[in-house]
């Protein structure tokens, strides 16, 4: 993405995409990584050709994968957070630190996947002198330069909840190298410049600026927040959903709910609960296209499910059965058929009841995020990709009891752009004032509930 910033300016202009997913290894379930590096490269080679006036790039993506270097040579393709590894991490680590002391060191949710569960299952760390996350791998082969951006290195689970810095006592009683962690930097710090014969092959020499760099992070700065007790939503895959604290909530109720607390930028924490998204509509669409060897018109099936009449079936969607990839559509029937529930006969009601079932979700996610922040809420703002399917918005409106209040679809993007804006003195300097100016130029849509 190429993003433009000024005083009533807030444009992106998309320069490429390229696809990304699992791929399986004989070890297991890995990204492939060289792909998307080289995807990037030609990416950024396009952005300057379009726009010579660049100045910056900013780098954000997915949480707690990482790669693995030994004399800045990457060991491995990153493993992807899917693979059945983790599960064996899960149990090493809590034989360990019981999960209840975890929470008040690292104040993050239980996921099996987060990074200190991947790293006691894995053989390759004892051989690693550096790991770095994905956007700071990339960051480091852009510059040469290996740092920790904050945001992303809470999702780790070894950074400290309070004092933000990385916890080395817990990493050693975990057997994994706190020499291997890199320094932390913040957001709009300048990481480094662009190695010079990359410089030549993109077509200028510009700084890679830290940002917001787990997406979600970037997400929440563009978050158009109408008042400081609206909740919000990141939804794509996964659907974020919590509010903006300074202060944790480390309490047994918010450990017990699965509440985490990753950093964002500027201090604040995202105090959310990740719910499982439109991950579950994706696959299932995808096991259908494989079925029909054609593809779906998203858009006409949703239509078909808004118009679905009588009782809707529902089911859970944070079952851990609906985790991997796979016949998403037999799985869910199979959850269904386990709580006495039928199974919908069509696809349109088939889609029908996966939206409804995430509006659900999302609705007892906001719910339990205003009882143990204290907050009273009176809007939801629902921002990425899951803002531009009115069904799912209007179910949530409708679930909730609140308006739902959609876009901008692309707030990781905007997150990015206006944090790099920020450190380069072109855009204001609070997140209030950020925020206002993705309110002025990025309009929301509102879903109030019937």
């Amino acid at each position: 993405m190429i993003g433009r910033v000024g005083p009533d300016t807030l444009d992106l202009e998309l320069v490429t995409r390229f696809p990304n997913g699992p791929v399986e290894l004989e070890d297991g379930l890995h990204w492939d990584f060289d792909a998307l590096y080289g995807h990037i490269i030609v990416g950024l080679a396009e952005a300057v050709r379009r726009e010579p006036a660049i100045e910056s790039i900013g780098i954000d993506s997915w949480a707690v994968d990482y790669g693995l270097l030994r004399d800045g040579e990457l060991l491995a393709q990153p493993f992807h957070y899917r693979d059945d590894r983790t599960e064996r991490g899960v149990a090493k680590v809590h034989e360990i630190t019981p999960f209840a002391e975890l929470y008040q060191r690292n104040g993050l949710q239980f996921l099996p996947f987060n990074t200190l569960y991947q790293y006691r299952v894995d053989e390759r760390l004892a051989d690693a002198d550096t790991s770095l996350l994905i956007p700071d791998l990339i960051a480091y082969l852009l510059t040469g330069i290996s740092v920790a951006e904050r945001t992303n290195a809470s999702t780790t689970g070894l950074l400290g909840v309070r004092s933000g810095e990385w916890d080395a006592e817990l990493a050693d009683r975990l057997e994994i190298p706190s020499t291997a962690l890199p320094a932390l930097v913040d957001p709009g710090s300048v990481i480094g410049m662009l190695r010079p014969e990359l410089a030549a092959r993109i077509g200028k020499d510009l700084p890679i600026i830290a940002v917001g760099s787990h997406d979600t992070a970037s997400a929440v700065v563009a978050v158009p927040l109408s008042s400081p007790n609206s909740a919000y939503i990141s939804c794509g895959t996964w659907g974020l959903v919590g509010v903006e604290l300074t202060e944790p909530v480390l309490t047994d109720a918010a450990r017990e709910a699965n509440f985490t607390h990753e950093l964002g930028v500027d201090g604040r924490y995202r105090f959310l609960h990740n719910v499982t998204g439109l991950w579950l509509l994706s696959e299932t669409v995808r096991t259908w296209e494989s079925e029909d060897g054609a593809v779906i018109d998203l858009p006409e099936l949703l239509d078909a499910a808004s118009t679905v009449t009588g009782d809707i079936a529902l089911f859970d969607a944070n079952d851990a059965s609906l985790s991997a990839p796979g016949d998403m559509p037999a799985r869910i029937a199979a959850v269904l058929r386990a709580d006495g529930s039928e199974v919908p006969d069509s696809r349109a009601a088939f889609a029908r009841t996966i939206v409804e079932s995430i509006a659900v979700a999302f609705a007892t996610a906001v719910q339990t995020a205003a009882d143990l922040s204290g907050r009273r809420l009176d809007s939801i703002h629902l921002v990425g990709g899951g803002s531009l399917n009115r069904l799912l918005c209007q179910a949530t409106a409708d679930r909730s009891g609140l308006p739902v209040l959609a876009g901008p679809v692309e707030a990781t993007a905007l997150g990015n752009v206006l944090v790099q804006a920020r450190a380069l003195g072109a855009a204001p300097a609070t997140l209030e004032e950020l925020r206002a100016l993705v309110a002025r130029t990025h309009g929301p849509v509102r879903f109030d509930p019937r």
